[in-house]
């Protein structure tokens, strides 16, 4: 009988291991799922004309763009990018710097909120686009931009030893533009100034018509590494002419990132087009084309993916935007960010 209490005893323990065992790898797996986005994918770089991770795996990014900095700046704030992080399953968060229109060029001060954005982006391990949004006016040589070279040599000193960041070096180039004259002599400069600090951070090039003519970049690209080219549409405006452009680009052999997207039509009004939205997004995760949506305001028009910004409800802790907070096109990026398919 003592031998029989002793082999009891010791199939105990070994099943009681066993059970530890298991459960310290079921808690493994579900930390590593947990993992911020960063720590997923580490430093990202491109490869045959893909966004790569640190192994060298392909990654399609999705995310939210805020609006303009000077109008919407309380969206940088722990608890809204926690949120967007935790809740929406957001990958990257976009910082629209306006330089014109009452924005950097006339409010330097604006530079707090980029690097606060560029820090708790860090801090919550996730990935940030700080853009230096031209618009109008719309030639990025302009004047008005001057301040474009000494802006990312600051950001490069500040960051660029992170993953996190990644450049985008203007936002929507628009008028009598011409790539080989005009913005790709610009890009060239502005990457040149980064690439002296940074060697490896991903930066985002625009090109002419609203960042929309991809394919006469990808036909005459800027020399360099890990440069990739922005595509912006609305789904209310933009179709299947756009979509041919970037085939085109990608053909070449050109990286792609959309740096910005809405649901509604190029004014930010009208819409919200989902179906159109749906077409969208299912080319570009066919082509494995990272997104950053348009926009994290409580704007009075369609785009903006709130109604009203404030954190109002509480989910596992943290607190997050109720389902009545959303807009329609919130509501519906939510979901897609969330990889939940559309019905």
């Amino acid at each position: 009988m003592r031998n029989v209490r002793i082999l009891h005893i010791r199939v105990s323990i070994v099943l009681s291991v066993c059970a530890f065992l298991l459960g310290m790898a079921a808690s493994a797996e579900t930390k590593a799922t947990a993992l911020s986005p960063v720590a997923r994918h580490g430093q990202l770089r491109i490869i045959g004309g893909r966004l790569c991770d640190a192994k060298g795996d392909a990654v399609q990014l999705k995310g939210m763009s805020s609006s303009g900095l000077q109008w919407f700046g309380a969206i940088v704030d722990e608890a809204s990018f926690t949120a967007l992080e935790r809740d929406w399953n957001c990958d990257v968060i976009r910082l629209a710097l306006y330089v014109g229109e009452g924005g950097y060029a006339t409010h330097p001060e604006l530079m707090r909120l980029v690097t606060k954005g560029v820090d708790l982006a860090v801090k919550l391990g996730m990935y940030v686009i700080v853009d230096w949004h031209v618009l109008n006016p719309g030639n990025p040589n302009d004047p008005v931009y001057s301040g474009g070279a000494d802006f990312f040599e600051a950001m490069a000193k500040a960051y660029g030893s992170m993953p996190n960041i990644l450049y985008e070096i203007m936002n929507e180039p628009n008028g009598s533009l011409n790539w080989a004259k005009d913005l790709k002599p610009y890009a060239t400069k502005i990457v040149s100034t980064i690439r002296a600090i940074d060697p490896d951070n991903i930066i985002l090039i625009g090109s002419g018509r609203w960042s929309q003519d991809v394919d006469y970049a990808a036909d005459d690209p800027v020399a360099g590494t890990n440069l990739m080219y922005t595509v912006h549409f609305y789904a209310g405006t933009h179709g299947s002419i756009l979509r041919g452009k970037i085939s085109r680009a990608l053909a070449e052999g050109a990286a792609v990132f959309c740096s910005e997207w809405g649901t509604s039509e190029a004014s930010g009004d009208g819409g919200p087009f989902i179906k159109e939205s749906d077409e969208w997004l299912s080319f570009l995760d066919d082509n494995g084309i990272s997104w950053v949506n348009w926009s994290l305001s409580d704007k009075k028009e369609s785009s903006a993916a709130f109604k009203n910004l404030a954190l109002d409800a509480t989910e596992d802790g943290i607190r997050i935007w109720s389902a009545d907070r959303l807009s329609a096109s919130g509501a519906y990026v939510r979901s897609r960010m969330k990889r939940i398919p559309p019905e």
